[in-house]
């Protein structure tokens, strides 16, 4: 056999695949390494300590901050999610009806309240509203202005999350209701709107979570010291005590409720997930 009857592969030069990717992940790693320690050592920790970490100034704020502000943006919160998942469902609903007319006026709801900031519905609930109609008050004060603000603005989100579930039933469902004797507006009550729900149950919560945030914008309403929220009770304290601890923590009591929430929205996902495959 001469040399010539031996075939010679070829040597591979450069890097194999995985031998990039493992380098381009610790390039990443030293970028992410350095951006954090030149941070560490641009950043005046003594100031930040004072104007943001003073124990005195956090220690004044318990447990008014607890038992009044945190109760008070969860009271909001509640009210306006409930209103808003009610009249969502009544807008979803309007949206899939047969009616024209219903649709229309579902279509333009949707795409106003989506459309506008939450700060002008607080706004035009707070100022517009009075002006318009003198001599009437809102039921429950502050509390019902707050829940019908927070309501019209998660409707419309909510109002699509619904109908989203809605049709991501399967229509046999409607079908079968049909064939057991159900009329349309009992088999959507008792068979479809249910299943619905728990198709929507992730978006919801993100939504509760959204509107517990949004419920800083109560303040714009005119609220008295008794009716503050987290966001106007921690910047009150932090313009009495010229530091700005208190503000450091509201943020913190916020992630108190908002955190643990994220933590349930990811594992009802994955539980989604898991019942697909």
């Amino acid at each position: 056999m001469t040399a010539t009857d031996i075939e010679v592969q070829p040597r591979r030069k450069g890097l194999t695949r995985r031998q990039k990717r493992s380098l381009s992940r610790g390039l990443q790693y030293v970028v992410f390494v350095a951006a954090v320690v030149a941070f560490a050592l641009a950043a005046d920790w003594d100031r930040l300590q004072n104007q943001f970490a003073q124990k005195d100034v956090a220690r004044q704020m318990f447990p008014d901050v607890i038992t009044l502000a945190l109760k008070n943006t969860v009271l909001y919160t509640v009210s306006g999610f409930v209103f808003a998942l009610t009249l969502g469902l009544v807008i979803a609903l309007m949206r899939l009806s047969s009616v024209g007319p219903y649709r229309w006026v579902a279509g333009v709801y949707i795409e106003i309240f989506r459309g506008l900031p939450a700060l002008l519905i607080f706004i035009f609930i707070g100022v517009a509203v009075p002006l318009a109609f003198p001599g009437t008050e809102i039921v429950g004060g502050t509390y019902g202005k707050a829940a019908i603000a927070l309501g019209l603005v998660g409707a419309a989100y909510l109002a699509e999350t619904f109908r989203a579930g809605i049709q991501a039933v399967p229509k046999g469902q409607m079908e079968a209701a049909r064939s057991l004797g159900f009329s349309p507006a009992r088999a959507m009550i008792s068979i479809i709107i249910p299943q619905a729900f728990r198709i929507i149950l992730p978006p919801m919560t993100n939504e509760f979570i959204i509107l517990f945030k949004d419920s800083s914008l109560v303040l714009l309403l005119g609220v008295t010291l008794e009716e503050r929220e987290l966001s106007k009770f921690g910047r009150d304290l932090a313009s009495t005590t010229a530091n700005s601890t208190p503000i450091l923590v509201a943020g913190l009591c916020y992630l108190l409720v908002t955190i643990p929430l994220g933590f349930v929205v990811r594992r009802m996902e994955a539980k989604a997930q898991e019942a697909v495959k």
